[in-house]
């Protein structure tokens, strides 16, 4: 998981993986989303060295987290975290990439990924159909209409082999085309596949979306019954 993003568009004091979201901070919610399957057996996540937040996290001490080196891009940050659970994964292990300031993943979301990647040799990720209509610009000038049925929304986890995301980042190392997981690996021959998320599954990038946030998770423990 990279956490070492420091959120400028938050105009926050602070990280926006530790802002404040419904008690907790939002790694510690997206942290809490995930530790609450027993899908995983191991949690890296890649943290700046100059991180002084980190450690004051009560969800830290789960004997499944480790903390990684964060990076200075993203493709950096999720290498360091891979290479942290090199004595324990091998080569067609399954690993899942999530974004920090995603809280709202739900287990469900997570069970369909899985289900529906675990025999491809690759991998895949989760993502959304667009439904919007869409243009392709040039300064303040639309070009032309995009056709929408070929357009997805990619969100996380994303899930491939662990030997294919490794060798796929390290052989992509400072491309700029590489932005996610799935670009690596579309960029080393690897083919990705996509399995329809959950609207609810927003990325935290502007202010406004930690009300949003707060909103989904809220909504999702009324329907669990948890309160937690």
């Amino acid at each position: 998981m990279p956490a070492a993003g420091v959120g400028k568009r938050m105009q926050a004091d602070k990280p926006k993986q530790y802002l404040p979201l419904l008690g907790k901070t939002v790694l510690e919610q997206t942290l809490s989303a995930l530790l609450t399957t027993d899908f995983f057996s191991a949690i890296a996540v890649s943290v700046s060295e100059q991180d002084p937040y980190w450690a004051t996290l009560a969800v830290t001490q789960s004997p499944i987290i480790l903390r990684a080196k964060g990076g200075k891009e993203r493709a950096d940050s999720v290498l360091s975290a891979l290479n942290a659970l090199s004595g324990q994964a091998n080569e067609d292990d399954w690993v899942l990439v999530h974004d920090a300031a995603r809280p709202c993943v739900s287990i469900d979301e997570i069970q369909r990924l899985i289900s529906a990647l675990k025999e491809e040799p690759y991998g895949g990720i989760l993502a959304l159909p667009s439904h919007d209509t869409l243009k392709k610009v040039n300064g303040d000038t639309i070009e032309k209409s995009v056709d929408r049925q070929t357009i997805w929304k990619a969100l996380t986890p994303q899930m491939f082999r662990y030997g294919v995301l490794k060798y796929a980042l390290e052989q992509t190392a400072g491309n700029l085309k590489v932005t996610d997981e799935a670009s690596a690996v579309e960029l080393t021959a690897g083919i990705v596949k996509i399995v329809e998320g959950a609207s609810e599954n927003i990325k935290i990038t502007r202010p406004e979306d930690l009300a949003l946030a707060a909103f989904y998770l809220e909504r999702q423990r009324d329907k669990s019954g948890t309160g937690v």
